[in-house]
């Protein structure tokens, strides 16, 4: 991993609320999640374009097909 020093401003009480909801200790390990979160979510619909797209012969689907059972309450 290459790692870059740089400063940037960031709203303390936005980087506070971030840190609450990440469960991170420090500044550095929380715009580390947040970098690595927003470039996931960016890529996700690129991947679920490409899986849409495969088509699969019947011979590489070996997983049974079944139907959920409903669970009464109670």
């Amino acid at each position: 991993m290459i790692v870059a020093i740089t400063s940037i401003d960031i709203d303390q009480l936005e980087l506070k609320r971030a840190k609450q909801l990440a469960g991170t200790k420090s500044n550095r390990e929380t715009v580390d999640l947040a970098l690595r979160t927003l470039i996931a979510v960016r890529r996700q619909p690129s991947a679920v374009e490409r899986i849409i797209a495969r088509s699969f012969e019947p011979s590489q689907i070996d997983a049974p097909t079944i139907s959920p059972t409903v669970q009464s309450a109670g």
